[in-house]
């Protein structure tokens, strides 16, 4: 029964790779010709929304999204937990009224196609290099002051085992917010670990199926600045881990 599980969960990981590709390639010379000019950078944000939109719909991932507190307008530092790379593409479509860019791993610009969707619409981080470390906060800066929200995962990776249980998180994202001034709003993706793991993790499950998400209450300036860093993380973890924890207590 594993292997027979295994063995259509291979079968639907290469089929979302085929609806991914068809897309990234369609919509390659549109995003390419936007994303050359800073001024219509907004403009391919809802690309990427109708993008998202694509993968829901052809790979049959509808979206049950937990609202608990009114989404104020932003800008603000989103942080969520990380289970899959569903995550990122569903993303949009989930909070589509609030222009983002993602704050990512610079690896990601090994990958030629999407170098060119990451580079010239979100920023990559690079962990190694100061000076490149300060260029990423230089663009954060600017983003935020032009609007936009910033995503980040503060795990910094897909958690190898036992997902969803996250891992502890970094405090890169806090102090971005703190130093921005900008306030936070923690997401949860309850179980997008189900329905599409990591593609490395050959026998990992991947189907179609409902994604849940929860938007919490956004954590206001004057939260944050009467918590410390860690306090700050801290509170961050145990608000995005809550539903996990009531979902999964056996992880616990």
């Amino acid at each position: 029964m594993k292997y027979i599980k295994g063995s259509l969960s291979i079968l639907w990981k290469v089929y979302i790779a085929i609806i991914f590709s068809i897309f990234a390639v369609l919509f390659y010379p549109f995003l390419y010709t936007l994303l050359l000019n800073k001024k219509w950078k907004k403009t391919s944000f809802k690309f990427f929304i109708l993008w998202s939109w694509c993968i829901r719909i052809c790979c049959f991932y509808p979206v049950k999204k937990i609202l608990h507190s009114p989404i104020p307008s932003g800008p603000y530092v989103i942080v969520s937990n990380h289970v899959s790379y569903l995550d990122i593409f569903l993303m949009y479509s989930i909070l589509p009224k609030s222009p983002f860019v993602f704050l990512g791993k610079s690896e990601i610009l090994s990958y030629p196609i999407l170098r060119t969707y990451f580079k010239n619409l979100n920023i990559p981080v690079y962990r190694n290099d100061k000076k490149k470390a300060g260029r990423a906060y230089s663009e954060a800066l600017k983003s935020v002051n032009n609007g936009w929200s910033l995503v980040i995962f503060p795990e910094g990776t897909i958690p190898d085992d036992n997902a969803p249980k996250m891992l502890p998180f970094k405090q890169g994202a806090f102090k971005l917010a703190k130093a921005l001034n900008v306030s936070i709003l923690p997401v949860t993706f309850e179980n997008n670990h189900k329905l599409f793991s990591d593609p490395t993790n050959t026998w990992g499950p991947a189907r179609p199926g409902i994604s849940i998400v929860h938007i919490h209450e956004v954590i206001t300036l004057e939260a944050i600045e009467k918590m410390d860093l860690n306090e700050l993380s801290d509170h961050c973890f145990e608000i995005i881990s809550k539903p996990i924890m009531e979902k999964y207590p056996e992880l616990y």
